[in-house]
């Protein structure tokens, strides 16, 4: 095997190409390589700068590290496109061509057999199959897809040399078999791919999804309160999943204050109502206020400090004084 080289490495690949018969893919071999010569020509690459080889379907260019990578990066860029829409207008239906292009740089190697092999040669072969560059040429109006290399974004695409627009160049990741590719994909993400995040930039926690509980899962394998909860906060899982709160029972009311109350009505009184120094109320009726018991001053000598007599006390002991005795129909509040 010869010593390795570091070339600029372009590779197109048909879309659909195995889909049609014979006479159409000899045909659209032919213009594949018409449409890939053209646009080195007008690039200004000779052809004494360029190694190529052929995959059937697909074409790699292995382009001289002493052309710069812009130039080749604007060829494909504006140059491909208008050369191929050339072809597409003359074709037939049957014959109508779309490309996936990828520009990548790196290290290849000829074998005993005079085929180039390479790991960065892998890499390229495999951002061109990747599913996400299919899906990028089949949902966009336009008959090219760019993809370039993480190694072109970093030393070319990014520093917006003139007539290579890096703001619209979106990072992806593609999917192989030896894991996920880090790319560039020129123009929109496809609805079936996935950009990957800018860098130092992490993505919008996914929102959890409550289970039939109506709780979420929350952090460090935690719980946390769903809709039903009204909360935030995470519980353990170690802990026994806690039942709603009872409602609370309403404070009860303050008792009213002690004594006798009246709300609305004509409240009437039958018999006596003796207490404290109050007697003889009786049979009539009484206006205003009403107070009943011992009201001020000390009480009648002989009697409790509840205006009451003791038990051995002698009827003349218990009789009301004078100062008691109050005509019918009136009462400490004063006449009607």
């Amino acid at each position: 095997m010869n010593d390795p080289v570091n070339r600029t490495m372009l590779l197109v690949d048909i879309e659909k190409f195995s889909d049609r018969d014979d006479v159409e893919q000899a045909f659209l071999r032919r213009m594949l390589y018409d449409v890939v010569d053209r646009t080195m020509e007008r690039a200004g690459i000779d052809e004494t700068l360029r190694l190529r080889a052929d995959q059937g379907d697909s074409v790699m260019e292995f382009i001289d590290p002493n052309v710069p990578v812009p130039q080749v990066l604007r060829s494909v860029i504006s140059e491909l496109p208008a050369q191929l829409k050339a072809v597409n207008r003359m074709a037939s239906r049957g014959a109508q061509m779309r490309l996936r292009t990828v520009v990548a740089t790196g290290f290849i190697a000829l074998d005993e057999r005079s085929i180039w092999v390479g790991g960065d040669l892998n890499h390229a072969c495999r951002l061109l199959d990747a599913d996400l560059l299919r899906a990028a040429l089949r949902e966009r109006p336009g008959d090219v897809a760019l993809c370039v290399s993480q190694s072109v974004w970093t030393g070319i695409v990014r520093h917006h040399h003139l007539g290579i627009p890096a703001e619209e160049f979106h990072e992806v990741t593609l999917a192989s078999k030896n894991g996920p590719l880090p790319a560039w994909l020129l123009g929109p993400v496809p609805a079936s791919g996935q950009a990957a995040p800018s860098p130092g930039a992490s993505g919008p926690a996914p929102t959890p999804v409550p289970d039939a509980s109506g709780e979420r899962p929350g952090p460090a394998g935690g719980t946390e309160a769903g809709p039903s909860g009204g909360g935030s906060a995470s519980t353990s899982t170690s802990a026994p999943a806690a039942g709603p709160a009872p409602a609370a029972a309403p404070a009860p009311a303050a008792p009213p204050p002690a004594g006798i109350h009246f709300t609305g009505g004509a409240p009437a009184f039958g018999g006596s109502l003796v207490m404290g120094n109050q007697h003889g109320v009786s049979g009539g009726r009484v206006d205003g206020d009403v107070v009943m018991g011992s009201v001020g001053g000390p009480p009648r000598p002989g009697r409790a400090s509840d205006g009451h007599a003791p038990a051995d006390a002698t009827p003349e002991q218990d009789a009301p004084s004078p100062d008691d005795r109050q005509p019918p129909g009136t009462g400490e509040a004063g006449p009607r």
